[in-house]
């Protein structure tokens, strides 16, 4: 298993304050403040972008794409996320959004959306078709979901649905068509994803299940949606070439999109990644067994809440739906018929391209197992000893991971305040204690 690992989120250390407010929200615990400034540990980090979200500061950022980078390819297609649409008044058409992509540089649109609709059928038929599944069955969508299995819930990884994600898919099926039409060999075309989050620009750079992916890069929502604004006013609109995505695809940029469009009844929807952490933990105690189905997302709302997004997501939601609703209102009404209409048939292997989920946990004390059982013992005793009150003050952001750290000589006793605070108290009772016997002694002599 490689352990190397890419992050698209960094920190800028000059403009950390060390406030803490970044270790109380990260979702593994992958954040410690130490000198004062904030670290990231890369074997914990998911890059869900919580931090990002979260830091008054602005010291985290998402490493992404630029459109600087188009010029390494001779066309370019670009695969805008439904949640795209959402940053947009519902009365803007995708047509003119499609417009200003290609004004900006690109050469062609792939949709999303419409990946996601291949995706929809081949989740309703594997549900439908294969016998003894684990119950519930994950979503395969969100890539910082799939990492938080990875790292702090490796048993549920037999949950996630083995199909690929609607952005890999797009991609293939893209690099694909655009070949056949322009007559270029795919390692000309660059196929390039406007991202809602950071995880899916760590997903293409390293991905997880898939050998490799037809992905050349991400460029995030908000580095583009300044210029797109500019121009979208006063660009006339064009149709793409290829099949259009329903509401049933485009609906999967806000949660409970993707169960809609699967038409499983007993499923859960669960956003923000906290909730995200609470109900993955009921399913690991097998508390779910009956559920069929859980479209698990890190982000409030869904896609449309990433923290490379740039309207309201309340606003973004209502800009979806509504768009949704408007498209619903001209479909045909059966699901089924309107999903298999949309779609062309694909040549391409994409379902059989991706491989086992490998577990990365999070937390290794030892490659000896009988000195990691010491350093779990002595762990435990530690979280006795320690206030627990989960104040983060000391740079770690509970006293568990405190004792953690303690034990891998990453911090020290001291570094607790309260421990600090009574061990100097200690300290001076002695001293006083030393005072008062002094003079007697100097009396007697």
């Amino acid at each position: 298993m490689d352990n190397s690992y890419f992050h698209s989120v960094k920190l800028d250390k000059s403009a950390c304050k060390g406030c803490v407010t970044c270790i109380k929200f990260c979702p593994t615990q992958a954040i410690r403040i130490r000198d004062g400034k904030a670290l990231i540990i890369e074997s914990r980090c998911i890059d869900c972008g919580e931090c990002i979200r979260r830091c008054p500061n602005h010291a985290k950022s998402a490493l992404t794409d630029s459109i600087e980078n188009l010029g390494r390819f001779k066309f370019n297609v670009v695969l805008p996320a439904p949640a795209l649409y959402a940053q947009f008044h519902q009365d803007i058409s995708l047509e003119k959004i499609f417009a200003a992509l290609i004004k900006l540089g690109f050469n062609a649109v792939y949709e999303v959306a419409l990946a996601a609709e291949y995706v929809t059928m081949e989740i309703e038929h594997y549900i439908k078709n294969t016998p003894d599944l684990p119950r519930p069955t994950i979503s395969s969508a969100c890539p910082a979901v799939i990492r938080m299995i990875q790292v702090k819930f490796p048993a549920l990884i037999k949950h996630i649905i083995p199909l690929s994600s609607p952005i890999e898919v797009a991609a293939t099926e893209a690099k694909r068509l655009f070949s056949q039409k322009t007559g270029l060999p795919p390692e000309d075309i660059g196929v390039w994803f406007i991202t809602p989050c950071p995880s899916k620009v760590t997903s293409i750079r390293q991905p997880v299940g898939v050998e490799c992916t037809d992905i050349s890069g991400a460029i995030g929502i908000s580095s583009i949606y300044g210029e797109l604004q500019r121009i979208i006013g006063s660009i006339e609109p064009v149709d793409i070439e290829f099949a259009r995505a329903s509401s049933y695809g485009i609906g999967w940029g806000y949660a409970g999109g993707e169960v809609r469009a699967t038409g499983i009844v007993n499923s859960l929807i669960v956003h923000n990644v906290t909730e995200v952490v609470d109900v993955l933990e009921q399913v690991d105690m097998d508390k779910m067994d009956d559920v069929d189905y859980i479209e698990c997302l890190a982000c409030s709302g869904g896609c449309i809440g990433g923290p490379l997004t740039v309207e309201d997501r309340f606003v973004a939601e209502k800009n979806l739906k509504l768009r949704v609703r408007r498209m619903r209102d001209r479909e045909d009404g059966d699901r089924q018929k309107t999903l298999a209409g949309q779609q062309e048939p694909m040549t391409s292997n994409w379902k059989a391209r991706r491989l086992k989920i490998e577990p990365r946990p999070m937390m290794k004390l030892d490659d000896d197992i009988m000195v990691a059982m010491q350093k779990l013992v002595k762990i435990e005793q530690l979280i006795k000893d320690l206030p627990g009150l989960d104040c983060g003050a000391c740079g770690s952001p509970t006293c568990a991971s405190l004792a953690e750290d303690i034990v891998q000589g990453l911090a020290s006793e001291t570094d607790c305040i309260f421990k600090l605070r009574h061990m100097v108290n200690n300290l001076a009772e002695e001293m006083f204690k030393l005072s008062k016997q002094t003079p007697a002694t100097k009396t007697k002599e």
